[in-house]
């Protein structure tokens, strides 16, 4: 059955200043309580660029340059309900209205050293250890690296 076979395709969006960045904390299920990376679907006439700045804007109340691409993860498990595949991208905000909305409880600037890791939704454990990795390095990521 081809709907068997089909991938949301979504996004996530690590916004992100100095050694900071935001995340959330969804007010909505799955992982209701726990904290995210913004991030969203990509709606049926969006392109993934076009995807992760609304969804930025929608959650953060922050409007974002896109800067690059951390890398896709599509691990069949990432999602509690469908699978999905996520292009992450890299960004920084252009304005400094930081405010939670959308499905999001709070929104916070947070120190990348200081995350609590247990906490995180979905497969946002991997992508933030990927993004220490790619301050380093410059290097892209996907799910099975």
């Amino acid at each position: 059955m081809v709907e068997d076979q089909f991938r949301m395709p979504t996004v996530d969006i690590i916004i992100e200043k100095g050694k900071k960045v935001i995340l959330i904390k969804r007010d909505a299920e799955p992982c209701r309580g726990k904290l995210a990376i913004p991030g969203g679907k990509v709606e049926k006439e969006e392109t993934v660029e076009d995807a992760a700045a609304r969804e930025a804007k929608e959650e953060t109340s922050l409007d974002v340059k896109l800067k690059e691409i951390l890398g896709v993860y599509s691990s069949p498990g990432r999602h509690p309900w469908f699978p999905t595949v996520a292009t992450v991208f890299i960004a920084e905000p252009v304005n400094e209205n930081l405010k939670a909305s959308s499905d999001a409880a709070e929104a916070k600037w947070i120190d990348i050293d200081k995350i609590d890791m247990k906490n995180l939704a979905f497969d946002h454990i991997k992508i933030i250890e990927d993004y220490k990795k790619w301050k380093k390095t410059k290097q892209t990521y996907w799910s099975s690296k």
